[in-house]
């Protein structure tokens, strides 16, 4: 067999191309005058040294770890979604009606009803690019991109013509009833003594996340319906052959990843934002791609992945409040890291499968 091993191609191949997307953006920093050294050790003081930056970086893996599940449930089914931006924004509508309408008695009990709700929504928007996918052939990486704008505008009219409080400004909601305000990491750890996580939105939600992980592990890899997902996405002739029907394993698959994508709105609407309000995913959406794409499909893969954009948005906003570096240099990074996940990943991996080759049959040339 000429494939490298299982371990390589999900630790060296993400690894090697880090440090290529790493090598080319020190070359963009030394191009602008500032010292990719020092760019770095700064990044690494604001984003893993203090615990308010490990605060934000947390905050901003969570939400990629949703958008980046959600991406992946849909890989595993031979699907590209693209829509996980406008899921999670009409997911956040979904929160944003439970958490407005309903009295809730505590936290807990509207963390439930808002991840139900949110679910629920963005599994909704995701459902009509499926059925179009599953019954019209209609191409699922069109249909979701054209949703994400039409979320976009969904949610600007309901937020300014049905949910913005009398006499408000601002496309937003009102603040959320007190009761359903979720314990913050600085509310859980922090101490009189000890003030961790001082002013940083991470939060319980962060929890939910790691939750969601091991619920997607035991979905692909130990239920039935799992199976079907990933026996469907390596051949539907032999699926078809099987006895699954590609349009149940395609609306299912969709309605998971858009449920998965819509529960990113619990971190930033009911979380950190307490309130509803315009372009609260900020990009996390398509971030989710190449989560994805870099951990394998594969949680703990999408969570490692999550843990290392989220340095990468936090470090990136170090690096704009304390240097000549633009804030936008940050998405240089993560394109090229993109760039060499997605579209280059076998100009890492075939090198990788040689090397590994020439070291099974250096043996029996010895011999």
């Amino acid at each position: 067999m000429d494939r490298m091993p299982a371990w390589a191609d999900a630790i060296l191949v993400p690894l090697f191309s880090i440090v290529l997307a790493a090598i080319l953006s020190a070359g963009v920093i030394l191009a602008i005058g500032e010292s990719p050294v020092e760019a770095f050790k700064l990044m690494v003081d604001g984003a893993l040294m203090r615990s308010s930056g490990w605060g934000y970086t947390l905050y901003y893996a969570t939400n990629f770890i949703f958008t980046g599940l959600a991406v992946s449930i849909a890989f595993h089914a031979r699907m590209f979604n693209i829509g996980g931006e406008g899921q999670a924004m009409i997911g956040g509508l979904g929160v944003a009606l439970v958490c407005l309408f309903i009295p809730w008695p505590h936290w807990s009990l509207a963390l439930l009803g808002a991840t139900v709700g949110a679910a629920l929504f963005g599994a909704a928007w995701a459902y009509i690019p499926a059925l179009l996918q599953a019954k019209r052939g209609s191409h699922i990486v069109i249909t979701t991109i054209m949703f994400n704008f039409i979320a976009a505008a969904v949610l600007n009219y309901v937020l300014v013509n049905m949910l913005r409080p009398t006499g408000a400004m601002e496309p937003a909601t009102a603040r959320f009833p007190e009761a359903t305000f979720l314990p913050t990491f600085q509310d859980m750890f922090a101490t009189a003594d000890n003030p961790l996580f001082r002013g940083a939105p991470a939060n319980v939600t962060f929890f939910i996340a790691l939750l969601a992980c091991v619920a997607v592990w035991i979905l692909i890899w130990r239920t039935r319906l799992g199976y079907e997902i990933r026996a469907f996405g390596h051949s539907e002739t032999a699926a078809r052959y099987a006895g699954i029907s590609p349009v149940k394993i395609t609306v299912v698959a969709m309605l998971i990843s858009g449920g998965l994508a819509g529960m990113m709105a619990l971190n930033t609407t009911m979380g950190e934002a307490e309130r509803l309000v315009l372009n609260a995913t900020e990009g996390a959406g398509f971030i989710g791609i190449a989560v994805a794409l870099m951990g394998r499909s594969h949680p703990v893969g999408v969570l490692l992945a999550a843990l290392l954009f989220g340095f990468l948005y936090q470090g990136g906003a170090e690096l704009a409040l304390w240097t000549n570096i633009p804030r936008e240099l940050i998405t240089v990074i993560q394109a090229l890291v993109i760039l060499f996940t997605g579209a280059l990943d076998n100009m890492v991996r075939v090198p990788l499968e040689k090397l590994f080759l020439a070291i099974r049959r250096s043996p029996k040339s010895a011999g």
